[in-house]
């Protein structure tokens, strides 16, 4: 792409829920020369689940299920839009989708993907935050995330299946989609105190409108462990899956070390 003037590198499209306010919020924290990123919104209905509880007396997973169903109906609209752009890589701006139903589930939903977007490279959350463990030679993990408890044990079964030891899995069970950015900075500092330990080798933030950019570089100093959020894994991911080796310090130690 050495002709381009702007994204000399690489055109990254980034497929985001339209309720999404954390991805491109931490996008901007990556500013590299020569790269820029492309977010498309696929449309999801405004509810907050505990209504929707009360409303349709369904219990809580049965809801946040419904809401991923909704999301899959979706998504090939945005994946049209943002490939009208020339992108060179799709990223992926949601995470519990790619974790559902365990290794099966990831592998089947990325096929459905990819049959939208041709050659094209993809960057999902669940294939990133294992390359990205890989990387640390982490073997016992722990998870936080802004899921009810069925997008826990999903979280839990994926990583399980795929050879980890999930030690912990908190889930902050938010009541809607927008509330997961407004997630206060305690309950995230909470969350990695309850789920880490001494024979915890690395914890993993799923949810990508849950930003830990901000939080989770100085946790890793105290806590002398990798600590990964997921729009970081998923940004290194894409990135290195362009040819682009840039570190970024300040940023965690994902994008300084690998």
């Amino acid at each position: 792409m050495d002709n381009y003037q702007i994204a000399r590198r690489a055109q990254i499209g980034v497929i985001i829920p339209s309720t999404n306010t954390g991805v491109e919020y931490d996008l901007q924290k990556f500013n590299l020369e020569g790269v820029t990123w492309h977010p498309s919104r696929f449309w999801i209905e405004l509810r907050n689940w505990a209504d929707e509880v009360e409303a349709t007396g369904d219990d809580n997973d049965t809801v946040f299920e419904r809401f991923l169903e909704i999301m899959r109906g979706e998504i090939p609209i945005s994946l049209r839009n943002v490939i009208s752009a020339k992108v060179s890589h799709i990223m992926l701006g949601m995470s519990a989708e790619t974790f559902w139903g365990g290794v099966e589930g990831s592998i089947e939903f990325e096929k459905n993907v990819r049959a939208h977007i041709g050659d094209l490279g993809l960057t999902t959350g669940a294939d990133a935050t294992n390359k990205a463990l890989e990387c640390f030679g982490a073997k016992t993990i722990s998870v936080i995330t802004p899921y009810p408890p069925v997008g826990d044990a999903n979280v839990r079964q994926y990583f399980e299946e795929i050879g980890y030891t999930v030690k912990g899995v908190k889930g902050l069970n938010r009541p809607s989609a927008t509330a997961i950015a407004e997630t206060s900075i305690q309950e995230v500092l909470q969350a990695v105190r309850e789920v880490d330990g001494d024979d915890v080798d690395a914890i993993v933030q799923c949810g990508t409108n849950l930003s830990t950019v901000d939080l989770f570089p100085t946790l890793e100093h105290q806590l002398q462990k990798p600590l990964i959020p997921i729009n970081v894994a998923t940004v290194w991911h894409a990135l290195r899956a362009c040819g682009i080796e840039d570190k970024v310090i300040g940023r965690g130690r994902l994008m300084e070390e690998f």
